[in-house]
């Protein structure tokens, strides 16, 4: 019966985890909706983590958006014409694109980007005892290192999403465009057979796949960091496990958000 203790308290750790990561990610923010939460240094940490993880990868979001819209718009545009469903497009699109794609790949860059310099930066702090300093200081690490970060990463999901779905729509129906299909003869037709297909359900989508899946990635990034205690060694298993946590949630969390909007 050892496995099954094993696996018991294997059952007991996540779960424990879990509901650490809930009550950290709660604590974030009930502190961020209150004035105190913010004072003058946070928000210059705040203002330079949005410029790293999200004004930085407008660029890197925005190619690979041209090429989401290279094969996914354009390809859809060619084959319902092909078959005479031209009025699925703006369906089709949405479903594709803003509800999955869009989110998915947005939270994959900052990951890849952000996640590991968030574990690395706060794990190098804490072995070198910067975070003993803070604290010594008077300035919560809570409030200065976690709060700014968190919020900053989720900020810049959301933003990054936005960008990544204008950004596919207009290459995709450019492309289609100078390929000459008859869906994108005018642009008024492609974009209101995508504003039409937009429901309700889908911006609760959008929502809840871009800011919590940063609030969570965020959030996981800051606690593997910060379980970095006194080797340099450690810092780069603490970022991997915080990739592979933050990509894990994500999918999780999508798959969920899918289920119970659309199932």
């Amino acid at each position: 019966m050892n496995w099954l203790g094993n696996l018991g308290e294997k059952t007991l750790e996540k779960v424990a985890r879990l509901r650490h990561l809930v009550a950290v990610v709660c604590a974030v923010l009930q502190v961020a909706v209150t004035a105190r939460g913010w004072p003058r240094t946070v928000r210059n940490v705040l203002a330079r983590q949005v410029l790293f993880t999200g004004y930085e990868a407008v660029r890197f979001v925005s190619v690979v958006a041209i090429m989401v819209g290279i094969s996914v718009v354009v390809q859809a545009q060619v084959w319902l014409t092909r078959v005479g469903q031209s009025a699925l497009l703006g369906p089709v699109l949405v479903t594709v694109v803003i509800r999955e794609l869009a989110p998915l790949l947005a939270n994959f860059i900052v990951i890849g980007r952000s996640g590991t310099a968030i574990s690395t930066e706060l794990g190098n702090m804490n072995v070198n005892g910067e975070v003993r300093v803070l604290d010594g200081l008077g300035l919560d690490p809570f409030t200065y290192l976690v709060l700014p970060r968190v919020m900053g990463v989720a900020i810049s999901v959301f933003c990054l999403t936005i960008i990544f779905i204008v950004v596919s729509f207009i290459s995709g129906y450019v492309f289609g465009l100078l390929a000459g299909i008859p869906s994108s003869a005018h642009p008024a037709l492609f974009f209101n057979s995508v504003m039409r297909a937009i429901q309700p359900a889908d911006v609760f989508n959008l929502l809840a796949k871009t800011w919590i899946p940063g609030l969570l990635t965020g959030t996981i990034c800051c606690m593997e960091g910060l379980s970095v205690r006194t080797a340099v060694t450690e810092v780069p298993q603490a970022a991997t496990r915080a990739v592979v946590q933050s990509i894990t949630a994500l999918f999780v969390f999508s798959a969920l958000v899918s289920l119970l909007t659309y199932m």
